[in-house]
């Protein structure tokens, strides 16, 4: 099971000692608490806990080891996805979803980050999760799929979540079709990574974690 500890909310901190701010990038990453009370919970945990009770945009993430701190990535991924391993494996090979998930996670461990993978076939889920990326995590990888070349929606959340990103695909998009050679996406990610398989998702957190270490 993998865990976020999340502080109290900032006015609550007000009276606590040892408030500091963590080094910060562009991307104005959030403030830590050092020694003051943490909620041990799962992100679900703290959305069915809190929803009525606290202001969701004062939650502020940090995943601890000892004195050193780690980020949380979430890694969504859009529509069909789920079909990896049996769709097209001329086009996106044998691999399946829940291969590329345990090589994330084996990735993100080896250089102290946790992770949270999702997917769906809805374009308002993956504007939800978005949303609730720019909340609580360091940055975002996201396969858009399909919704890559028609989702002002995914495009707009991406802005407004405000962490890095980086867009990602097994296929070379630019190889394929024509109208798959635009990306509503691409203008507002970090990073583009595309045509090499699986293998992108590793290359994606590798880079983006020296992007929020920076």
């Amino acid at each position: 099971m993998h865990f976020f500890r999340f502080a109290r909310p900032l006015a609550a901190h007000k009276a606590c000692k040892g408030v500091f701010l963590h080094p910060m990038n562009k991307y104005k990453r959030r403030t830590a608490i050092k020694g003051g009370p943490f909620l041990r919970l799962t992100v679900h945990e703290v959305r069915q806990k809190h929803k009525n009770d606290l202001d969701a945009a004062s939650l502020r993430v940090r995943w601890c080891y000892g004195e050193r701190m780690a980020s949380a990535l979430f890694i969504l991924n859009g529509p069909n996805l789920n079909r990896l391993g049996t769709r097209e494996p001329d086009v996106y090979g044998h691999t399946t979803l829940g291969d590329i998930e345990r090589m994330c996670r084996e990735t993100a461990d080896d250089i102290g980050f946790d992770i949270e993978f999702r997917q769906t076939n809805f374009e308002g889920m993956l504007v939800d999760w978005i949303q609730e990326a720019g909340d609580v995590a360091q940055g975002l990888i996201i396969n858009p799929a399909a919704y890559t070349h028609t989702s002002v929606a995914i495009r707009d959340a991406i802005t407004t979540a405000d962490i890095p990103t980086v867009e990602v695909h097994l296929s070379n998009i630019h190889a394929r079709d024509a109208f798959r050679h635009h990306s509503y996406v691409s203008p507002v990610a970090y990073g583009v990574i595309c045509g090499f398989g699986a293998t992108g998702y590793r290359l994606a957190i590798e880079a983006l974690s020296e992007v929020i270490r920076a």
